[in-house]
């Protein structure tokens, strides 16, 4: 049974449409940033790309989708077509895209069919619309569809904020009664998280003590995300297990291009994040690619070293294990580790009280007062640099934000700030007031 809407930290926005209408690059404009491939050619879309973007204090996590065809030519366009439907199942609003330089194609009418079965709310944007003479023929083409219509540009922005204002209206509102009732039932969002066969779902069977999940030694077992509420030690927790996240250059066409999607919503809607590593094979670039989507989505993480039941080793091994990532995950420094048997149950107990621990840390609020006093101290330790003259002033800080937790700086000027200074100041602050397993966000405004 899927979770309701509601278990979701962030709504869910689909870009759909045919082969080359502008997906991609109305993707780009939302997202504020050029992650997908834009080409002048049918079709160049093959992986759905998906990236959280925020419109007058509204975040979404917005996917762009393949091109849909009515009749698929190769397996590719098959498979993309494939991937259009389970993005419209997933999807809270749908925005399909249109071109306004051709006329109502059967296909964009077969997509408004398939769309209207689906139930959800659905806006067309009729892309290049760069002229006022086309934006009126627009209109009158497209209105036949009988949903809303938004003739826009997403190359040159035009009329892209009257979409966005409409997208924003139709998402699903929630009180904040409605937030803490969920916070309530789920307590503490775990998710289980790794590259495939390291032993997630072992584990999540573990935890619960039965078989909730299918464990299987034979990778991509685990297709969708599975939650499951429970008590431990009179403490609520919802865990959700989610398939193998793998490079993106090693996804493959179709589901497993759908699993990995479901895995990073996971981590979006997730409080702590238990990052698998296989104690057998070792680190490698694909336990980075992972523990990297973890950091990036902001939730709290804890590196579980499994199958070292299976590993030769003395007295050092372990300290070595840790010294070994520490130096290759530098951005995950702050997390902890444990090293444990999904199989036999070593030191399983042991990650509830690290997952305690860094939620903790998670939602910790610091007085004002005190980070004023910490501020004084750290500018005195160290002055912001000068660059052509001019310096760095920062006036005060205050926390402004939990889960993770958010820092903002009053400066004169925030383009004075430099990257390194602004580690130098992440740094202090985890020295001074921990924040173990936690990422941190430091936020720098103009006074």
């Amino acid at each position: 049974m899927k979770p309701e809407i509601l278990n979701r930290h962030l709504p869910i926005v689909a870009i759909v449409g045919r082969p080359n209408v502008g997906k991609s690059t109305l993707f780009n404009r939302m997202t504020g940033r050029r992650k997908a491939v834009v080409l002048d050619t049918p079709g160049v879309t093959r992986d759905r790309n998906y990236h959280v973007a925020e419109w007058n204090g509204t975040r979404m996590l917005v996917v762009d989708t393949g091109g849909y065809e009515s009749e698929p030519t190769h397996e590719l366009s098959a498979a993309m077509r494939e991937q259009t439907q389970l993005a419209i199942d997933e999807a809270d609003v749908i925005i399909h895209v249109v071109d306004a330089e051709e006329p109502l194609n059967p296909t964009d009418s077969e997509i408004q069919q398939l769309l209207r079965r689906a139930g959800k709310p659905v806006l067309v944007a009729v892309n290049k619309c760069d002229n006022e003479s086309r934006r009126l023929a627009a209109m009158a083409e497209f209105s036949a569809l009988g949903v809303d219509v938004f003739p826009i540009s997403a190359l040159h922005g035009l009329r892209t904020g009257e979409l966005l204002d409409a997208v924003v209206d139709a998402l699903p509102k929630h009180s904040e009664e409605d937030e803490a009732a969920l916070a309530e039932r789920e307590g503490i969002r775990v998710a289980v998280v790794g590259r495939p066969n390291v032993g997630k779902s072992t584990l999540v069977n573990k935890i619960l003590g039965y078989e909730r999940v299918i464990a299987s030694p034979v990778p991509g077992t685990t297709r969708d995300p599975v939650d499951t509420t429970f008590t431990y030690n009179d403490k609520v927790y919802t865990l959700i297990d989610t398939a193998g996240i793998r490079r993106r250059g090693k996804i493959e066409r179709g589901c497993e291009n759908l699993s990995v999607l479901a895995a990073l919503m996971s981590l979006e809607r997730c409080d702590v994040a238990l990052i698998v590593v296989d104690a057998l094979e070792g680190l490698t670039d694909q336990d980075a690619h992972v523990a990297g989507y973890a950091v990036d989505a902001g939730c709290g993480c804890i590196i579980v070293i499994n199958k070292w039941d299976a590993v030769e080793k003395d007295e050092k091994t372990a300290g070595a294990f840790v010294k070994a990532l520490r130096a290759e995950w530098g951005f995950l420094k702050h997390a902890p580790v444990v090293h444990v048997s999904a199989l036999t149950g070593l030191r399983v107990p042991r990650i509830f009280e690290l997952v305690d621990q860094v939620y903790a840390e998670y939602t910790k609020r610091i007085d004002t007062s005190e980070l004023n006093q910490w501020l004084q101290q750290a500018l005195g330790r160290q002055s912001p640099p000068i660059h052509k003259g001019r310096q760095l002033k920062i006036k005060y800080v205050t926390q402004t934000g939990t889960k993770p937790p958010t820092f903002t700086f009053f400066v004169n000027d925030p383009e004075l700030l430099y990257y390194s200074y602004e580690r130098y100041l992440a740094n202090r602050l985890r020295e001074r007031f921990g924040f173990e397993g936690v990422p941190i966000r430091l936020r720098f405004r103009e006074k």
